[in-house]
């Protein structure tokens, strides 16, 4: 459990449009609630303007116009709350969803659009040569990396290791689930991880390992990163075990060591994600991963992916 107390979340509150709670699952998170007929109204906005998930692709500033409708919607207080939270070390986090208002999953990517936008600026995602990704997890696969492989732990990890531009967020939500038990979204503060003196201060932290993606990802650069670095004084981390090729077995062992202990921290959050929900955290100081589905031939998820920058 985390050590951040519940009475500590600053930003818990209610507003004429929303409720900002402290999540069940961890005092870390917080779990902001729209009020259900803010988001039929939003929709509704979205169809009346004829918004759709193509027109999203093709002309970028329809991402900022849906945000607004969001932010009209719900009052302006919304964007400083989602800032807010994203940027407090303490926190770094929420959850936030439709309510059950929508079962379009075009619906799910237009709500995510919005919110991301609120945060800042989605980056290209290489892997689906759009802002955003949505990828399935089956029974069977055939790809190269773990991402879509159901049946064993994905491992701990931030995004954009391997690319050259920053990452601040992360937005993953929940498409459409079928005959899926476990796969529950696996998630560690930074600060509550109970060897992080011990690697951030190895001599190790500070080497910059080289970085490769792939085919899949579609990104052919090496990329040379540190897996610890400062930001307002307070210790950040990139890092994936999959993509960094270490040059040496003192490195190989120091990766290992970092991996497997994140792995087995006894704060790492299991997550409960409803369809239609999504959670947004901190890329640079939460490190997230995915539990092992039990096997089920029928098993059949979608989920969603945004990753960013801060704008302001």
């Amino acid at each position: 459990m985390s050590t951040v107390k519940q009475e500590n979340l600053k930003f818990a509150g209610v507003s004429e449009t929303y409720e900002v709670q402290a999540h069940p699952q961890s005092n870390r998170l917080y779990h902001i609630s729209m009020k259900p007929e803010i988001v039929k109204r939003f929709f509704q906005r979205v169809r009346e303007n004829d918004i759709s998930v193509q027109r999203l692709e093709y002309t970028p500033y329809e991402r900022h116009v849906v945000a607004g409708f969001l932010l009209e919607l719900s009052g302006s207080g919304l964007q400083d709350v989602i800032l807010n939270i994203l940027h407090d070390r303490d926190s770094g986090g929420f959850t936030i969803g439709v309510q059950g208002e929508q079962l379009n999953t075009d619906d799910y990517v237009i709500f995510s659009t919005a919110l991301a936008h609120l945060a800042g600026l989605p980056n290209h995602d290489a892997m689906s040569n759009k802002y955003y990704a949505r990828f399935t997890v089956k029974d069977t696969d055939d790809s190269d990396s773990y991402l879509r492989q159901a049946y064993r732990l994905f491992t701990m990890h931030t995004d954009g290791t391997f690319v050259d531009e920053p990452t601040d967020w992360l937005l993953m939500m929940k498409m459409h689930e079928a005959h899926a038990k476990g796969g529950e979204s696996r998630l560690l503060h930074l600060d509550d991880w109970e060897d992080l003196e011990k690697f951030s201060t190895d001599p190790l932290a500070s080497h910059e390992f080289t970085y490769k993606a792939p085919p899949s990802k579609n990104v052919a650069q090496e990329i040379k990163r540190t897996v610890f670095f400062k930001v307002n004084n307070k210790p950040c981390i990139c890092f994936i075990d999959q993509f960094a090729h270490p040059e040496s077995i003192e490195e190989a062992n120091y990766l290992k060591n970092l991996s497997h202990s994140m792995e087995s921290d006894k704060n790492v959050i299991e997550l409960e994600l409803p369809v239609g929900d999504l959670v947004m955290v901190n890329n640079l100081f939460w490190l997230h991963g995915r539990a092992a589905f039990e096997k089920n031939p029928l098993l059949d998820r979608e989920l969603l992916r945004q990753r960013g920058r801060f704008t302001k």
